[in-house]
C-alpha cells in the first residue's frame, strides 16, 4: 500500500508536504483527489482501521481540507476527494443535485476500490454523506458532520446572506485566498444552482434514517450552524453525539484542524478490530498520481 501511495510522484515547488494528487476517470469525469500519505504509520497499524474520507462543502475543493487530512494521516490514510465540477475535477453536463453528489462519491470510491471508509464531511459535504449512509449503509463506516447545514429556520437565502456576512469576519485571513480561488473554478451559475439544491434539502428528514455512528462537531463561533441545531442533528441521528470546536467558526477543519482531530481520533478508532478492514490499495491501471498543488 505505501509503495503504491508514493508512486509517480512528482516533486514541485508547491506541493503540500504529505498530501499527492491522484485522478481517477468515473463514467467519463476525471476526478482530482488529495491523498495524506501514511508512509508515518505502520501497515500493521492501517490495516485495522477504516480510511478516512474528507468532502468538502459548496464551491470549495479538498484544497480547504488539507489542514485536517495532514492531522490525522500519521493514523489514517485519508483521501480528500474534489467532487465533480469542484477543484481540479472535470465539470460535468449539469450541476449536480445532492443525491446525485452522493452517487458521484459512491461511484468515485467504486472507482479506486474503496469500500466502507469512514467520513469526515464539512457544510454541505454533511448532506452528501447523509445520503450516502442511507442509500448505501454497507459504504459508510462512521461519519463525522462538521457544521452540518442546513438549520431549517435559515433555509433561504435572505437568511443565509446575513450568516455569510458574520462568517466572513470570523474566519482566518488566509482562507479567503483559496475559498475565492475555488469558487472562481467552481462558477457563479453552477454555485447558484448547487445552492438552490442545498436549501431544497431537508436534513432534518434525512437524518433519522442514518444508521452509521455519527459525531456532530460544530465550531465554537459557527455562524452557518446554530448551537441548538447541532443538538437536533444528534437527537433525530439514531445514534448521533455532539462534539464542539473551540475557537473554530464554520470551516474548524481549516483553522483548527489539530483541535478537530484530537476530537475525532477516538471516535473513529472506537471498535476498531484486527482484521475488519482490509489495506487499501489505489488501483494503479486507473490512476494518475503527482504532487498535490494549488
Amino acid at each position: 500500500m505505501i509503495a503504491a501511495l508514493k508512486m509517480m510522484r512528482n516533486r514541485r515547488d508547491d506541493e503540500i508536504d504529505g498530501i499527492e494528487s491522484c485522478w481517477t476517470t468515473v463514467n467519463g469525469v476525471r476526478i482530482h483527489a488529495r491523498v495524506g500519505s501514511a508512509a508515518a504509520a505502520p501497515l500493521a497499524r492501517l490495516g485495522d482501521r477504516p480510511p478516512v474520507v474528507l468532502v468538502h462543502g459548496i464551491g470549495v475543493s479538498s484544497r480547504y481540507l488539507v489542514p485536517t487530512a495532514r492531522a490525522l494521516a500519521a493514523d489514517f490514510l485519508v483521501l480528500a476527494p474534489d467532487l465533480p465540477g469542484s477543484g481540479r475535477s472535470d465539470r460535468p453536463g449539469h450541476t449536480l443535485d445532492i443525491v446525485e453528489l452522493a452517487g458521484a462519491l459512491r461511484d468515485w470510491m467504486d472507482a479506486i476500490g474503496l469500500d466502507r471508509p469512514a467520513f469526515i464531511a464539512s457544510s454541505m459535504g454533511c448532506q452528501i454523506v447523509v445520503e450516502l449512509a442511507i442509500r448505501a449503509p454497507d459504504r459508510v463506516d462512521k461519519l463525522v458532520l462538521v457544521g452540518p447545514t442546513v438549520v431549517p429556520r435559515w433555509r433561504s437565502v435572505s437568511r443565509q446572506l446575513p450568516r455569510w456576512l458574520l462568517e466572513a469576519a470570523r474566519e482566518p485571513l488566509s482562507l479567503w485566498p483559496i475559498i475565492l480561488d475555488d469558487y472562481c473554478r467552481f462558477g457563479m451559475r453552477r454555485f447558484f444552482e448547487t445552492a438552490r439544491f442545498a436549501l431544497a434539502h431537508r436534513m432534518e428528514d434525512r437524518l433519522p434514517h442514518v444508521s452509521a455512528p455519527t459525531l456532530d462537531v460544530r465550531g465554537e463561533h459557527d455562524a452557518f450552524v446554530s448551537a441548538e441545531w447541532v443538538e437536533e442533528v444528534a437527537r433525530l441521528l439514531p445514534n448521533g453525539r455532539v462534539a464542539v470546536v473551540l475557537r473554530a467558526a464554520h470551516a474548524a477543519n481549516y483553522s483548527q484542524p489539530e483541535a478537530l482531530a484530537r476530537l475525532v481520533r477516538p471516535f473513529l478508532l472506537s471498535d476498531c478490530v484486527v482484521g475488519r478492514s482490509q489495506p487499501f490499495r489505489w488501483p494503479l491501471a486507473r490512476s494518475t498520481r503527482s504532487s498535490a498543488s494549488s
